[in-house]
């Protein structure tokens, strides 16, 4: 099979290898996916640069959790009649050797989604590391029905999902841009509010809810720390799953009297039952037309690494690579 892999980690073009692979076959409760996109995420790029000193955890990784395609074999205990099944795929390479990034990928039944005619698969690849961490971020502590969710970042991949999901789920949404100028332009989701973090935010969000915000989706707790004590409502929940450092200074005294929970959201580790329910919903809400999800740029697999440059440079718009159509 035509795979893409790296053996050493470091700089993307340096490492990344495209070429051939043996095919694999699936074992006991697993089956294999022909692949047709592959998602790169930050988090795969991390892993391969060895990001926090993380080590190789195999001798070869084919990279990315992340993709979408259709079951083309299956192993022993698993029902036959998955095979021609479109699904959405997730985790392939958390705590796994071989990921998405080739023309076929051998995982578990349990991470596998299956698609409706109604969510494509360029949108199904997008969906696994960002929208299971987003919904988490927003359902983690229970339905949101009633409630007023902050979230940070709104234009951010996780950031954008969690908006549409906690207005999917019933809350009322405040979304925040860094400066004024961002209020208008593309990359925006269709949210209740937007404030800008130039213009007395604190004020801002008070005006739109006086008794504070139930929920917050943080994408930078170390920068929005204060921010956040500012507005939380009693016994509120602040979701984080990215700080600029390694050591974060919370403001104690009115986290404290607010009774606030902060919930600390890596992916990789979630519970599995966590992360099946979290796909049931995403594909569910993709489908219903409730989560729209745009699709930055394609790359053949071939240039793979051209992929994970373009989102460490922060690339407007979410990544992709065509491995089959």
């Amino acid at each position: 099979m035509k795979a893409a892999w790296y053996d050493e980690q470091g700089v993307a073009s340096e490492v990344l290898r495209f070429g051939e692979r043996p095919d694999p076959a699936p074992g006991e409760g697993e089956v294999r996916v022909r692949v047709t996109f592959s998602g790169v995420n930050p988090g795969d790029t991390k892993k391969r640069g060895g990001w926090l000193g993380s080590a190789m955890p195999y001798p070869e990784v084919i990279p990315h959790s992340d993709g979408a395609g259709v079951v083309d074999q299956v192993g022993a205990g698993v029902d036959e009649e998955l095979i021609g099944r479109r699904v959405a795929v997730h985790g392939a390479q958390s705590y796994r050797q071989s990921g998405t990034a080739a023309e076929y990928t051998v995982v578990p039944t349990e991470l596998v989604t299956f698609l409706p005619d109604t969510v494509p698969d360029d949108v199904a690849a997008l969906l696994g590391i960002p929208g299971i961490t987003a919904h988490r971020a927003v359902f983690g502590d229970g339905p949101v029905t009633g409630k007023v969710v902050l979230v940070h970042g709104v234009r951010g991949g996780v950031s954008g999902i969690a908006a549409q999901l906690a207005q999917w789920g019933g809350a009322t949404v405040i979304g925040t841009v860094r400066r004024s100028s961002d209020l208008g332009g593309d990359g925006l989701p269709d949210v209740d509010h937007v404030v800008a973090l130039d213009d007395d935010p604190a004020a801002a969000v008070r005006r739109i809810a006086p008794d504070g915000v139930d929920r917050v989706v943080e994408v930078a707790l170390d920068a929005n720390a204060d921010l956040d004590a500012a507005v939380i409502a009693n016994d509120g929940v602040i979701a984080t799953y990215f700080a600029r450092g390694d050591r974060v200074s919370l403001p104690f005294p009115p986290l404290l009297f607010a009774n606030v929970t902060v919930r600390f959201l890596g992916s990789d580790d979630f519970p599995p039952a966590t992360k099946r329910a979290a796909m049931d919903d995403l594909v569910a809400a993709v489908g219903e037309g409730a989560l729209r999800l745009s699709v930055g740029e394609v790359l053949p697999l071939e240039q793979i690494a051209q992929a994970h440059d373009d989102v460490d440079a922060g690339r407007v718009g979410r990544v992709l690579v065509r491995i089959a159509r």
